[in-house]
């Protein structure tokens, strides 16, 4: 009997020491490639894009091919390029009016093009490098960055009528990504060239700048306005830099991927999407508005630094430009709980 349970002891100390050794299940990625969507007449840089929901289309300005894209998503294929464009940057669909506005910063002109048939309705001249583009559909306006290394603005045009209006405010350069508030009525920019980031009072026209404390080249931006927090990414050092929308203070910063344009929150998951040209999509997650973590470098390809993420279908579309090895396409991702 007690040879037995010196046996039964040994064997279960075996088991346990073997389940030690095991290598435990990898865990699931927090996103999937689930389709690619060829853009077989795209070269060159792709910029940023939108999301007509009404036709479940996304709508992308190929910058070095001097066209507008447009996806079926359904589809699953690229349906019409607007021609004539001159550098399109930045761009919004605004689905009340059916309009579609895209920035050109060659020519410094605000395109308005009819959502359905594309056709051209009004041109407004904006100014140097007319960039970013967003939409404030409570005060029914337009909103378009421009200007040069000295001076810029972010205009201001009323979407019904396609006219401009004053602009939000004089900077002291060229503003990136910028966000629009929707709890207060301020504009939160990106001056890149002077790492800074400004916050603009669009009733006052007041600027307050807030320097960065840590990198430069300070580019794409997001906003979680629930719990007050402003997302920076810079170049230089490549980094997350996480501020408190209300005064400036840094409140945490992770390392992520490198050559950023674009940035994203996932506000059901709490996570943060940033793609990379340097060939990934770094995803960090919120534990808490204070502290952050990054979970995850999913795989892409060299270039591939702007796309959209459309939180009502839960999907990420990320811009790959042409190159050597493949056509220009449009990969779509889908996020994992």
């Amino acid at each position: 009997m007690k040879k037995l349970a010196v046996c039964i002891a040994v064997l279960i100390f075996a088991c346990y020491a073997f389940s030690q050794d095991q290598p435990s299940a990898p865990k699931p990625a927090p996103m999937l490639l689930v389709q690619e969507i060829p853009l077989p007449n795209v070269g060159g840089r792709i910029d940023h894009f939108t999301f007509d929901g009404k036709r479940k289309r996304v709508i992308g300005a190929a910058l070095g091919n001097n066209t507008v894209e447009v996806v079926d998503t359904f589809a699953g294929k690229d349906i019409h390029s607007i021609i004539g464009a001159a550098n399109p940057q930045g761009l919004v669909y605004v689905g009340e009016f059916d309009r579609l506005f895209v920035a050109n910063g060659t020519d410094g002109k605000l395109r308005i093009y009819d959502g359905d048939s594309f056709s051209l309705l009004n041109t407004v001249d904006i100014g140097e490098d007319a960039d970013n583009v967003r939409y404030d559909p409570a005060g029914k306006r337009v909103y378009v960055a421009f200007g040069g290394d000295e001076e810029g603005s972010i205009a201001v045009i009323d979407a019904a009528s396609g006219k401009r209006l004053e602009d939000v405010a004089k900077l002291d350069a060229h503003p990136e990504s910028f966000q629009i508030a929707t709890s207060k009525p301020v504009i939160y920019a990106n001056i890149a060239t002077k790492a800074k980031v400004v916050v603009i009072d669009r009733n006052t026209h007041k600027v307050t700048n807030w320097p960065l404390k840590s990198g430069k080249a300070n580019y794409p931006m997001a906003l979680d306005e629930a719990d007050r927090r402003l997302f920076v990414v810079t170049r230089k050092p490549a980094q997350l830099v996480v501020l408190d929308s209300d005064s400036g203070a840094t409140v945490a910063s992770v390392p992520c991927v490198s050559d950023a344009d674009d940035l994203y929150f996932d506000t059901g998951r709490k996570r943060i999407y940033i793609p990379g040209g340097e060939g990934f999509i770094s995803v960090i997650e919120q534990t808490d508005p204070d502290h952050y973590q990054s979970i995850a470098k999913i795989p892409t390809t060299v270039g591939a630094r702007t796309g959209l993420w459309y939180e009502k279908r839960d999907r990420l579309y990320l811009a790959v430009p042409a190159s050597s090895k493949q056509g220009a396409a449009l990969w779509v991702y889908a996020p994992q709980d």
